[in-house]
């Protein structure tokens, strides 16, 4: 509806142009400059004329069928921008209202800006004006503008808590995986990869329980694919497992999962296989080795952690601690 009204404002601006040419009428600017003695900055004029048939400052925030000026000064405008570099963005913009728009929320909003071909010189002076003068806002603007910068600091708030806790759930993985690997290292070293086995099958549990204990958390490796059966996966895991196998297969770089609520965090993040893992959960009879088999066989009769390959999710860090209070 909206487009539809703008479509017919525009058309009627111009019919009241006449009917000089085929294309669509752009102001005189000659006859700006005479006038401008009368007004002031022809910039202003043009502003006027040209710009608030949709952006006008004096409807109302329901009524707006594009940002008023005022937001496009701000969003185009920072601290370090010359007027010369406000010029061609305003210039770019304008020739191209969908590539060139550095206004996201207003494109999802009111949609893309017809094009409409305005000289050079007459978008200059316009820049111009709006880069040197302060800009009538209208009634609401201030308290809308606070309210959305409100919600980009509770965002961005949000988003720091978000990462913050990511860094504690990866630190938790960490420390129980390097407690895991340097045993599990000395286990083959010492036996082989059946050595191995029975020390997953004996002391894996413990030592992730241990720093559970150290880190006051809940750590625990999940699986859709499990060895031992108290690593099966449940309902939710399983679906971020499967999204993880999605990703790494994708060649996308993984990112933790964060979830807060009631005063807890629930960290994931996937477990992917590498060669070293292929000696206990590769092919039977081709990385898994017969006295390996042999081994799991006896000590996992229902083991299904087998058949990957490298760089696979073998499963899922599932970490579960409290909430802190962060500053």
């Amino acid at each position: 509806m909206k487009q539809l009204l703008l479509a017919l404002i525009l058309v009627f601006a111009a019919c009241k142009e006449g009917k000089k040419s085929d294309t669509v009428p752009i102001t005189d600017t000659s006859q700006n400059e005479v006038a401008a003695s009368e007004i002031g900055h022809p910039g202003k004029m043009l502003l006027e004329k040209e710009c608030y048939i949709c952006h006008n400052p004096k409807v109302t925030k329901e009524s707006m069928i594009a940002p008023p000026m005022v937001a496009i000064k701000k969003h185009y405008i920072t601290e370090n921008t010359t007027k010369e570099e406000f010029t061609n963005a305003l210039m770019n913009w304008v020739n191209d209202p969908e590539q060139n728009s550095k206004m996201p929320g207003a494109l999802k909003k009111f949609g893309i800006m017809p094009y409409i071909p305005y000289p050079e010189d007459a978008i200059t002076q316009i820049a111009e004006y709006l880069y040197d003068n302060d800009i009538e806002k209208p009634d609401w603007y201030d308290v809308n503008h606070q309210n959305q910068e409100d919600s980009e600091q509770q965002l961005r708030a949000s988003e720091n808590i978000h990462t913050r806790y990511a860094g504690v759930g990866m630190e938790y993985a960490k420390a129980a995986k390097n407690q895991l690997g340097k045993n599990l290292i000395r286990a083959i070293a010492e036996k082989g990869p059946s050595g191995a086995i029975e020390f997953c099958n004996t002391q894996a549990t413990r030592l992730t329980d241990s720093v559970s204990v150290m880190k006051n958390a809940i750590i625990k490796r999940v699986s859709d694919k499990p060895r031992n059966p108290d690593n099966m996966a449940n309902q939710e895991e399983l679906g971020y497992i499967s999204y993880y196998q999605k990703l790494i297969a994708a060649k996308t770089t993984p990112k933790p999962i964060v979830k807060r609520e009631e005063g807890e965090v629930s960290f994931y993040y996937p477990i992917t296989t590498n060669a070293m893992c292929l000696q206990c959960h590769g092919k039977p009879d081709e990385q898994i080795v017969p006295g390996t088999l042999a081994t799991l066989n006896a000590l996992y009769p229902g083991d299904k952690a087998v058949g990957y390959a490298e760089n696979q999710v073998r499963g899922i860090w599932s970490i579960h601690f409290e909430e802190e209070s962060i500053e």
